[in-house]
């Protein structure tokens, strides 16, 4: 599958030492990698669809202090979707407001009608692409319905509603951005973790040092801001356990056979 990274805090730190060995992971996830590093004015976002260990991009980007007050990253094992650039994650998209919300995913979509009509509006050929599609989608609906930019409870209202939604048969360990909140969830046990520090919190598919990593709360939505959760959504108990036959029907159908 695919491993995800994220950094929500107080104030901007350094986060070399957490890529690196986040990076490190790449051996086993060599489809390509990506960044988004979010400051108060300013975002930067770098993909590649190359082994992130093998990149002298990265390499360089790496050997030089990186800090920010926010910050995603994943590296892609890639399931559906060929190795290709915009297959890569970070997603990122702009709802009516302007908002930049940004997303990556750990996960497989296996069972969703409300992600099909995205398949001929993607740029690429990731259901994980059709998720920010989806939400952005719902966010833009909510907007117009109350004439008015929603305000952080109102967007996490829908985010929580999404995922309540897509959850049962999938996948779903998602790290999201807005530019003002962090929305976490995980529904396949053991495969996202955090660790909080008096700076903030940081998520990661697996734990990167021997720190106190710890479990993130199961089945349902998190919402973080400046480093502290603000936001609890609904539990909704959609756990999700590994089926071989569902993986091989899913490359079947990509394969259209």
């Amino acid at each position: 599958m695919c491993e995800i990274f994220g950094w929500s805090g107080n104030r901007e730190r350094e986060l070399n030492t957490d890529l690196r060995a986040f990076y490190a992971h790449a051996p086993e996830h060599p489809n390509g990698w990506g960044l988004a590093l979010f400051y108060d004015r300013d975002t930067y976002i770098k993909r590649e669809s190359v082994r992130a260990d093998k990149s002298a991009y990265l390499a360089k980007k790496l050997a030089q202090p990186i800090a920010a007050k926010n910050a995603l990253a994943h590296i892609r094992l890639a399931t559906i979707g060929d190795v290709d650039l915009l297959n890569c994650h970070p997603f990122t998209g702009r709802d009516r407001t302007g908002r930049c919300w940004t997303l990556v995913h750990n996960g497989t979509i296996f069972e969703s009608e409300a992600l099909k009509k995205y398949v001929f509006r993607e740029k690429g050929e990731t259901d994980s692409e059709r998720i920010l599609l989806y939400l952005l989608d719902r966010i833009n609906e909510e907007t117009l319905r109350k004439c008015r930019p929603l305000t952080a409870a109102e967007r996490f209202a829908v985010l929580d509603e999404i995922v309540r939604g897509s959850s049962p048969k999938n996948k779903l360990n998602l790290l999201i951005f807005d530019g003002e909140l962090t929305y976490v969830h995980t529904n396949f046990k053991d495969s996202l973790y955090y660790r909080s520090d008096p700076c903030g919190v940081t998520f990661s598919t697996q734990p990167l040092s021997d720190g106190d990593w710890r479990n993130v709360d199961f089945t349902t939505l998190l919402g973080y801001q400046d480093g502290k959760r603000v936001f609890t959504g609904t539990n909704h108990g959609n756990e999700y356990f590994y089926d071989e036959n569902s993986y091989q029907a899913l490359y079947l159908a990509y394969a259209g056979l």
